[in-house]
């Protein structure tokens, strides 16, 4: 099953009709879909589709050969070409009267095999681009190999190509169209737990319960997911118990670089080094209070919701599932859930702002949109929202989240209202996010002030769903 990917498709679509040389450079992370994406744009089309494998360059090249002649005579056969260079001539020159699109998937297994692959790819494209109308795709899962190899300034291929994708997980809008039978409050609580990577969402059935594809997935030893996030750092880094003590350390609540030094046992510097790899992989992310670039009071959280699921529930009760010991492990998820879901609600709702601003209906033409959290000088404690966007020194939205089964009051408006006032902005709009619904003391105190939108879960699954 194929869904999503409109604008990617688009793009690539826009780039095959222009019938002369392009060259997409197509990343991004193990299980988000690349090869579907490929495999779904070259339906129908002439193309010529090899998978570098993690071999020695002989064997690479042969698969190379077979693809290109069963292109071309629609038949295998044992005639191999003799290099790399030879095997590449031959498309170019076949693309000088056809449009053909050429796909080297997993491209760093390749490359790594042959060290001079990517100076014989650029030295083809020079020789043939203005005559060519071949589609070169190069496509990595290894995301440091292909930003330091393929993207980056010093690389052979740099200045060649002619667009890049980095594919990234699903958003919820997205998401949901996997789970089309699921009740509306499944739907974002699965998001939650396998967010939006389709391989991960395809192990969930939407004709089952919540509690059914946890217990099927996450609480089963056979499941692909079971271990996945373990299968997946040992892929992709060296030293896999490090990360999975770093990425254990937030999941669980240390948030700030010295906490997290000290939860893990290694120096700051140390933990800032692989924190990077992690954030580079779309598995970590870096905060920092809205409006500030750089501050001390910077955290870290986890950017994927499948890993944050599988390290704060999963990993410490491997013990458990091993024995057998569902339903216990489920139940503790179960009293965990709703906190659990709170920063995921953020999320969702963040999403929901950035689709009414793109669709014209937004208060406040935001650039940008973000946590803050920090000093409240007045009543001397610590404060922070969930969601805040500026459209300039003057105009400003603040929005508060809440998933709860319970309608939120008007202490809540009220809350938020006090700490916009922390800062300057003359022209302020709020935002209430509900899981359930509002008291009518809230729905009234809104109606009266004007500039209040209050949005419950059923408004946001109609407008982005």
């Amino acid at each position: 099953m194929f869904v999503g990917r409109d604008k990617e498709l688009k793009a690539l679509n826009n780039l095959y009709t222009s019938d002369k040389f392009e060259f997409v450079v197509i990343y991004g992370r193990r299980r988000v879909g690349k090869t579907a994406l490929i495999n779904q744009f070259i339906d129908g089309k002439d193309a010529i589709y090899f998978m570098g494998v993690e071999s020695n360059e002989k064997q690479n090249l042969e698969n190379l050969s077979k693809s290109i002649m069963e292109y071309s005579n629609g038949i295998l056969t044992d005639n191999f070409f003799a290099s790399y260079q030879a095997a590449f001539e031959y498309v170019f020159k076949i693309a000088e009267k056809e449009r053909v699109v050429l796909t080297i998937d997993e491209y760093p297994y390749a490359a790594r095999a042959t060290k001079s692959l990517a100076s014989t790819l650029q030295l083809l494209i020079d020789k043939y681009k203005a005559s060519s109308k071949l589609m070169l795709i190069l496509c990595g899962s290894s995301m440091s190999y292909m930003e330091d190899h393929v993207l980056a300034y010093k690389a052979p291929l740099y200045g060649r190509r002619t667009a890049q994708m980095k594919i990234l997980p699903f958003d919820f809008e997205e998401s949901c169209r996997y789970l089309s039978k699921m009740a509306d409050e499944d739907k974002a609580l699965i998001y939650g737990i396998a967010g939006g990577t389709p391989q991960y969402l395809l192990q969930i059935k939407d004709n089952l319960s919540v509690e059914d594809n946890i217990k099927n997935t996450f609480l089963n030893p056979v499941s692909v997911l079971y271990e996945e996030p373990m299968n997946l750092l040992k892929q992709e880094v060296r030293e896999p118990a490090i990360y999975t003590a770093i990425i254990t350390a937030i999941a669980t609540g240390y948030s700030r670089m010295s906490e997290i030094s000290t939860k893990v046992g290694e120096d700051t510097n140390v933990c800032a080094r692989y924190l990077k790899n992690l954030i580079n992989l779309g598995i970590v992310k870096r905060e920092t209070p809205y409006g500030e670039k750089e501050s001390k009071k910077s955290v870290y959280g986890i950017e994927d919701n499948m890993f944050l699921f599988w390290y704060r529930f999963v990993l410490n009760n491997s013990s458990l599932i091993i024995r057998g010991a569902t339903d216990l492990v489920y139940k503790k998820i179960e009293e965990q859930l709703s906190d659990y879901m709170g920063r995921v609600f953020e999320d969702i709702c963040t999403q929901y702002l950035w689709k009414q601003l793109l669709t014209g209906n937004s208060p406040v033409e935001f650039v940008s949109l973000g946590r803050w959290w920090g000093n409240d000088s007045v009543n001397k404690c610590q404060a922070e929202i969930d969601i805040m966007g500026e459209q300039d020194n003057k105009t400003a939205l603040f929005a508060e989240c809440k998933w709860r089964n319970e309608n939120v009051d008007l202490d809540v408006l009220e809350k938020i209202i006090e700490r916009s006032k922390l800062f300057h902005y003359t022209d302020v709009y709020y935002y209430l996010f509900s899981k359930t619904g509002f008291t009518k003391g809230c729905l009234e105190k809104a109606k009266e002030m004007g500039n209040v939108t209050l949005v419950s879960y059923k408004d946001i699954i109609k407008t982005i769903v």
